[in-house]
């Protein structure tokens, strides 16, 4: 039970105002609500899972900048993507949609999780505590709390918020995002 609460109370407390919080609240200004949460647990899940074989096993095996440098690739493409589809959405608005809601936010949130500090505590606790269940259990029903929180902000605002400048927010976070894991990659501010 020790290992569930702390699980659960540390990965909420690190995920409220963590940016995969807010790519959450963007992506639940623009897709389903029940998509976004159901893409968050099912991404949570698998990389939570791997940080609790990371922690409990092999705890220095991957090289964490080449995860940084994919995710910096992911949000630098839906940065991009996200300032010109409304351009393809007004074209494609009678065709079926090429990328499925689900799956755009799974691999997001999988990715920007990757070396996140909730993603590295629930490495440290899965070394701490070494019961991977509870731990498992603890961090995504931490984590899916925390991000309700989100997506519940992400509906709200797009009630009051015009769809172009959601639009604008959400591109110009993902391309922060990505910028931020390339100062992650190339360690810009470890001398400071």
């Amino acid at each position: 039970m020790t290992a569930f609460l702390t699980a659960f109370l540390m990965v909420f407390l690190a995920e409220l105002g963590d940016k995969t919080q807010l790519l959450v609240m963007a992506f639940a200004a623009k897709y389903r609500w029940q998509t976004v949460m159901l893409a968050v647990l099912i991404a949570t899940v698998a990389n939570h899972l791997v940080a609790i074989i990371i922690g409990i096993y092999v705890n220095t095996v991957i090289n964490m900048d080449y995860i940084h440098l994919a995710a910096a690739a992911t949000f630098f493409i839906f940065g991009i993507g996200t300032l010109i589809s409304n351009d393809r959405e007004e074209k494609l608005k009678d065709k079926r949609m090429l990328i499925n809601p689900f799956w755009t936010v799974a691999v997001a949130f999988f990715l920007a999780e990757t070396g996140d500090k909730t993603q590295l505590a629930t490495i440290a606790m899965a070394a701490r505590f070494g019961e991977w269940l509870p731990l498992l259990i603890g961090t995504t029903a931490g984590m899916i709390a925390a991000d309700g929180l989100g997506v519940l902000a992400g509906t709200v605002i797009n009630r009051y918020v015009s769809q172009k400048r959601i639009q604008m927010f959400s591109a110009i976070f993902f391309l922060i995002c990505g910028f931020t894991e390339l100062i992650v990659v190339f360690h810009v501010f470890d001398n400071f």
